[in-house]
């Protein structure tokens, strides 16, 4: 059995359906000959872990952790006590404004601060310091226990320095795996880079490119943008959904659950949704009676407020964060799941992972975001839902009647076919090929 070495941030990871993409892979690759060595922080800042994920570790996987550094002391120190959870989400990478600033307007002095230190300071972000000590152990590490190739997921991006490090003093075949883009981010342009550390991404991000033997990405816009900027292979697998975490028979309450699982960040605030809401349960008493918005997941108050605000506070479930296992059996007993993406044109490229298990779940999908988009494009050709404008008030609405008509009916819901090529063993699968491609090439 051929061996990979897998550098991740994220292991054992939180709820998100991206960075359960590795955990997956790593599931299933045995079983097309690849025996995955993780490589991952003993001791990394996350807002979140989701245990459960630890019992699908396959027992051939060998896993190594080591201590990181992160720079949460000087933070501390600088921003005051107040202002921990704020900084570990934002240097974390998260994306989320829930205790994030970097997308939002009226920044205090304090938050405008600790983004010019982010920014400018820990290049390519504040997992920079594990870099050194990482590539100084792995290359010992290799010399005793070799392997065939070398895959790093990010973000966080230092993963990918390690990689490049790494592969120019092993000369192994090396695949970084980007689950978001680097510099066309869709927050990077908030961050205050100086000229210095603009330029400094940009060519890190070049000589990932560049160096690799080729580049994996999450969406064809991704690959379409990468692809521009070197000559590498670039290639695509999406995130997708195991099917055995959909075994479970889950019944319904018998009202009619609109459900959104996962991060919920105001900058993805679909306050059109909630006027739309309001409007149908002032004209219809039943509606009214029946609608649950269930939300599973670390949610933004302003989210909370906002549907407060729309009259509709005594018909909102507000769970907080739960299990994988858990958010799995709400998208499968819901009558309608959510899909609000981030209200900014560069979040087109985006395939949120939690898309897949949405789809699998067999529920209509409601999205509210760019129609022309990566996500749209899943939705048409799976059939599993619609992708409304965030101003279309009249295309949501006529969503909604049609989910309700079918909830009142009783009418199931069907699923393309096409379902099939975003499950995690197939997927998998693909990953193995591009594996044995880049070491036989490398032979």
């Amino acid at each position: 059995m051929k061996r990979v070495l897998i550098i991740t941030y994220y292991w054992p990871p939180s709820g998100g359906s991206g960075v359960q993409r590795w955990v997956k892979f790593c599931k299933y690759l045995p079983s097309f000959g690849w025996q995955p060595v993780i490589y991952a922080p003993l001791d990394p800042q996350y807002d979140s872990i989701d245990k459960t994920f630890e019992e699908e570790i396959p027992r051939e996987a060998e896993v190594i952790r080591r201590h990181i550094s992160e720079p949460y002391g000087i933070y501390r120190r600088l921003m005051g006590k107040e202002s921990i959870t704020d900084m570990k989400s934002l240097t974390a990478g998260a994306s989320s404004d829930i205790i994030n600033p970097i997308n939002k307007g009226g920044k205090s002095f304090r938050q405008k601060l600790s983004l010019f230190i982010r920014a400018n300071f820990f290049i390519p972000d504040p997992r920079c310091w594990w870099v050194r000590p990482s590539v100084r152990f792995l290359k010992s590490y290799l010399k005793e226990h070799p392997v065939d190739a070398i895959v790093t997921t990010g973000p966080p991006q230092s993963m990918h320095m390690i990689g490049l490090k790494l592969s120019e003093a092993t000369n192994l075949p090396w695949m970084p795996d980007f689950r978001d883009p680097w510099t066309k981010m869709y927050y990077y342009k908030n961050l205050p880079f100086t000229h210095y550390a603009d330029a400094r991404q940009h060519s890190m991000e070049k000589a990932v490119l560049d160096n690799a033997n080729v580049v994996l990405t999450v969406t064809p816009f991704m690959q379409a943008d990468f692809a521009s900027m070197t000559s590498t292979p670039v290639e695509v697998i999406t995130n997708g959904y195991d099917e055995n975490d959909f075994n479970q028979i889950v019944e319904s309450d018998g009202n009619f659950n609109i459900t959104h699982t996962g991060l919920f960040s105001s900058d993805g605030n679909p306050e059109i949704l909630w006027s739309v809401l309001a409007e149908k349960c002032s004209r219809d008493p039943e509606f009214k009676k029946m609608l649950r918005i269930r939300l599973i997941g670390r949610t933004d108050d302003a989210i909370v407020s906002s549907v407060a605000r729309a009259g509709l506070k005594d018909n909102l479930l507000n769970f907080g964060y739960k299990s994988h296992s858990t958010a799995i059996k709400e998208q499968k007993s819901a009558s309608m799941l959510i899909l609000p993406l981030r209200n900014d044109p560069d979040y087109k490229p985006i395939l949120p992972g939690k898309l897949f298990e949405y789809i699998a779940s067999g529920r209509p999908i409601l999205g509210i975001g760019q129609e022309d988009g990566a996500t749209a494009d899943v939705l048409r050709e799976t059939k599993a839902g619609e992708m409304c404008g965030w101003l279309d008030s009249s295309a949501i609405s006529r969503y909604i009647d049609t989910c309700w008509d079918r909830f009142k009916s009783g009418e199931t819901y069907a699923v393309s076919d096409k379902i099939s090529m975003y499950s995690r063993r197939s997927l998998t699968g693909r990953l193995a090929e591009l594996l044995n491609s880049i070491t036989e090439k490398h032979e």
